[in-house]
């Protein structure tokens, strides 16, 4: 299963990669040969999504490596990782592409000539919307059943680069529809959309972070695994609950109570009891850790 996981994974990863690669290139030379800023910050942000894939690629190979002797709840938590560096690397070109588009806008309106765009860079940004759509749908269609933040946050990498594209696409059609004077839509677009990217890659960066800094799951989630512990036949009570993700796993630790006269055979079979009904519910990608105490009569 972990190996399956794993290829589906690199193979998701490998061809967004090959897509990255050629629409930076493309859209580097649309950029200049255009003249059109917003293409040059567009090509500069799927150079960060090829990165990602690679940070992504290497992350999720090693999070497949089984428990050994220094990592006792496996080696998930490398995915966040790959997942938070996606998100930073997110943020970055974020503020980027914001702080070139205000800068252009600036200098446009202090009287500097920002160069007009041309219609290659107008096709490069049509061709990058297509293809970077079209590869989140992809990311997200095989993300399903497989259970990784890695590939949730490249899909939506993908998304950012495309709402980037579609910025560009309306500075360099307004500029080419409305003359020299409106060239300044072009650095304007980019922006506007560099604030959903920077919206995006906040929204990736706070679960991941939340979990290497081991955040409890919700309180919907502890309710819902108290639930389950408590209506098992033999268990009394229930206490010190803690939770916390591993990767796509998730550990839950606990203590319950039961009558203190049963043997340990019985008392066996009630945590292993507990333990199956908790994966049947929440997955079987979770570790359990359960204290048995007596009730005190």
């Amino acid at each position: 299963m972990t190996d399956n996981r794993e290829r589906r994974i690199y193979r998701v990863t490998i061809i967004g990669s090959i897509v990255n690669l050629v629409l930076l290139v493309f859209k580097f030379i649309a950029g200049i040969a255009g003249h059109s800023s917003a293409m040059i910050a567009d090509a500069v942000h799927s150079l960060s999504d090829f990165f990602s894939d690679i940070v992504v690629i290497v992350m999720v190979h090693l999070s497949a490596k089984p428990e050994d002797g220094d990592h006792d709840y496996g080696h998930g938590k490398y995915e966040t990782l790959a997942s938070l560096i996606v998100g930073l690397m997110l943020a970055a070109v974020g503020l980027g592409i914001f702080y070139s588009g205000i800068s252009k806008t600036i200098a446009f309106f202090q009287g500097e000539s920002i160069g007009d765009p041309t219609w290659i860079a107008l096709l490069a940004a049509i061709i990058s919307i297509i293809a970077k759509e079209g590869l989140y749908r992809y990311t997200i269609h095989e993300e399903k059943g497989i259970g990784s933040a890695a590939l949730v946050a490249n899909a939506w990498h993908h998304r950012s680069d495309a709402l980037t594209s579609v910025a560009a696409l309306f500075g360099i059609g307004g500029a080419m529809l409305l003359g020299p004077n409106w060239a300044v839509l072009d650095p304007i677009a980019a922006a506007v959309v560099s604030l959903f990217i920077i919206k995006a890659a906040y929204d990736l960066v706070k679960p991941n972070l939340d979990e290497l800094l081991e955040k409890s799951l919700s309180t919907e989630q502890k309710r819902r695994i108290t639930e389950i512990v408590l209506s098992t036949p033999g268990v009394e009570t229930m206490h010190r609950l803690r939770t916390r993700r591993v990767g796509h796993h998730v550990a839950i630790e606990f203590h319950i109570k039961m009558d203190g006269d049963m043997t340990l055979r019985q008392a066996h079979e009630i945590a292993s009891a507990v333990e199956r009904r908790l994966k049947d519910t929440l997955g079987q990608n979770i570790h359990t850790g359960i204290h048995m105490e007596p009730v005190k009569r």
